[in-house]
């Protein structure tokens, strides 16, 4: 699936995205930030994975974890520093929430700062439900 935003293109297509820069980015997150160069390899692996291009240069990503039946997980999502504030972060969630694919599954995913944004799409703050169990990574 391509969509067209301006000059920018989001696609779910696992052969244009750029793992260095994926990689760079999860590693100045605070969500990632100690996930292995493999981890996050399988992570891309495993998932429907979406990127924003701008001409040939990954500037967006989100990963999607699904059953494809009742849930999915957004997570890892991101806009380089310099694209922020042109509605690309915004797209992309409308993109993904609204595919044939995922609209009407239940969503889940995780934010310490970004609650606004996703409540424009339905997602709705629920701390007292759910419950997490953070991996024991070494070091």
């Amino acid at each position: 699936m391509d969509f067209v935003y301006g000059e920018f293109l989001i696609s779910d297509n696992k052969e244009m995205l750029d793992i260095p820069t994926i990689k760079g980015f999860l590693a100045r997150s605070y969500w990632a930030n100690k996930r292995s160069d493999e981890t996050i390899e399988k992570s891309i692996v495993s998932s429907t994975c979406y990127g924003i291009y701008q001409a040939d240069i990954q500037v967006g990503f989100a990963r999607v974890v699904t059953d494809d039946a009742t849930m999915y997980w957004l997570c890892d999502v991101f806009i380089h520093e310099e694209c922020r504030g042109q509605g690309l972060g915004k797209k992309l969630i409308e993109v993904i929430t609204q595919s044939d694919r995922f609209r009407d599954l239940m969503g889940l995913l995780g934010t310490l700062d970004a609650h606004e944004l996703y409540e424009q799409y339905q997602f709705n703050r629920n701390s007292d439900r759910f419950m997490i169990r953070l991996p024991n990574y070494p070091g």
